[in-house]
């Protein structure tokens, strides 16, 4: 088998940039860039046109989401998320969805529709997942599996950098810890819920971004890949 069969799943914790290293893989190999994170905000744009009582949501059936009519279009090095037939991508990211996603991503039958969601679109390989359980609970026998981390600082830093504009000066180290103090209760949820927590891989390479450009960290993982192919 080619390193265009490989299956290359990359988890990490809030800010590790796992979404960004994913998507330059991918392109870097000539694969398609699978973001699980666009389907856990598609279900949730799917809830909130539904008419479903939001208060009802934990009670979805998989029958309810399979009505939504959601699925992912390739499409350039990625896929596109189109519901109903119509190509949703910008409204994956209003403010409604995104307020609701952690809510909506606890909800089992979601998951249980997710991975079913993932696995086609992964079918035959050539693909690069992100998130946080793609390695240990979606994808568990892929071919290569990575695990980004960062000291939370650092992380923290990465995270208000993206929210900012370009041009501007450097967060400060009062909003750094901030936002690291965030995070840090955000590892401990996600390291402690029932369903699908975030974990280390089996098997997974880990990566410590710390210290790395964007384009070494690029070019551990598909190095990684190509010493498998």
């Amino acid at each position: 088998m080619t390193e265009r069969g490989a299956v290359v799943t990359i988890d990490g914790p809030a800010g590790s940039g796992k979404s960004s290293t994913a998507r330059a893989v991918a392109q870097s190999l000539g694969y398609r860039h699978l973001d699980s994170g666009a389907l856990f905000r598609a279900v949730t744009l799917g809830l909130l046109r539904s008419g479903i009582p939001e208060e009802q949501w934990s009670e979805v059936s998989l029958e309810q989401l399979e009505e939504m009519r959601i699925q992912l279009v390739p499409s350039g090095t990625g896929f596109d998320v189109e519901m109903d037939g119509d190509i949703v991508d910008k409204a994956l990211r209003g403010p409604e969805v995104t307020q609701r996603v952690p809510k909506v991503a606890r909800i089992p039958a979601v998951r249980d529709w997710l991975l079913r969601r993932q696995r086609a679109a992964a079918k035959g390989g050539g693909v690069v997942v992100d998130g946080r359980d793609t390695g240990s609970v979606v994808f568990p026998d892929a071919s290569v599996k990575v695990f980004l981390t960062a000291g939370i600082e650092e992380r923290a830093r990465r995270r208000l950098l993206q929210d900012q504009e370009e041009g501007q000066e450097p967060p400060s180290m009062r909003a750094v810890r901030r936002e690291a103090e965030r995070l840090a209760e955000r590892d401990r949820q996600d390291e402690t819920r029932e369903i699908a927590p975030l974990r280390r891989p089996e098997g997974a390479i880990e990566v410590d971004t710390t210290g790395l450009s964007f384009e070494e960290q690029v070019a551990r993982v598909v190095e990684a890949v190509r010493r498998w192919g």
